[in-house]
């Protein structure tokens, strides 16, 4: 069976690679034996960028990879299986998401460290973000404590670090599933972990930043409730 070498997952700073055509789909959209081009998944959107061959050019719309395959939808007619073709990720763009998604990860932590409240739902843009916990109510000054431990995390310059378990070894451990509930699919076999040292730990298939110093000033922008047991935080980065 056909499968993409997703490079993203070991090196998130890489953003140029060569690749081979392999399968077109349905859409048109053109299925890569290797990637860094991150596809929608966990909350987090795809990336975007161009692909070059034989002379021609096209931006990257859209990537999915919900398959062993990562398809990438591109702006015009897609080369043939066979061609050979280079990728070059947006790297502002990326690097947002990456500042973003840990953040979320360092508000995970701090809520868990501080609460014992899992996730119950989440998304992101570049800088931009919500997420969902479950609390009922929110305690007293909860934005501006949040805020406060969040930023004093960033300031500490944690290292994050990503490792690689079974799934049989990752998933006896409750405290890498901060969610509430498990949403890695079953056909994965091999779970990857993000470990901001010191803070949090957990599986995650997303792209994310060096240390915590990178992430940038955090603030909560608003609450909201979303129903019994459910309070929304929107988050911003600058």
């Amino acid at each position: 069976m056909s499968e993409t070498d997703r490079i993203y997952l070991r090196d998130t700073e890489q953003r140029d690679f060569t690749a081979t055509v392999i399968e077109t789909n349905e859409d048109g959209a053109i299925g890569l034996d290797a990637t860094c081009f991150y596809p929608t998944g966990g909350g987090q959107p795809h990336d975007t960028g161009t692909i070059m061959w034989d002379g021609e050019s096209a931006a990257v719309t859209a990537v999915s990879g919900r398959g062993p395959v990562v398809f990438h939808t591109i702006d015009g007619e897609a080369p043939p299986v066979g061609t050979e073709v280079t990728g070059t990720v947006d790297w502002e763009r990326r690097h947002q998401l990456m500042r973003t998604h840990t953040v979320l990860h360092i508000l995970c932590g701090v809520i868990w460290n501080e609460w014992g409240t899992p996730v119950t739902g989440g998304n992101m843009e570049p800088l931009s973000a919500r997420m969902d916990f479950e609390f009922d109510p929110l305690p007293e000054g909860f934005a501006d404590r949040v805020t406060d431990l969040v930023n004093a995390e960033i300031a500490a310059d944690r290292p994050i670090e990503v490792s690689f378990l079974p799934r049989e070894v990752a998933l006896v451990d409750d405290d890498l599933i901060r969610t509430k509930v498990n949403l890695i699919p079953e056909s994965v076999t091999e779970i990857r972990v993000v470990d901001i040292v010191g803070l949090d730990k957990q599986a995650d298939g997303g792209t994310h930043v060096g240390r915590t110093g990178e992430v940038g000033r955090f603030e909560v922008v608003k609450t909201e409730s979303k129903g019994k047991g459910n309070k929304r935080l929107r988050i911003r980065l600058s």
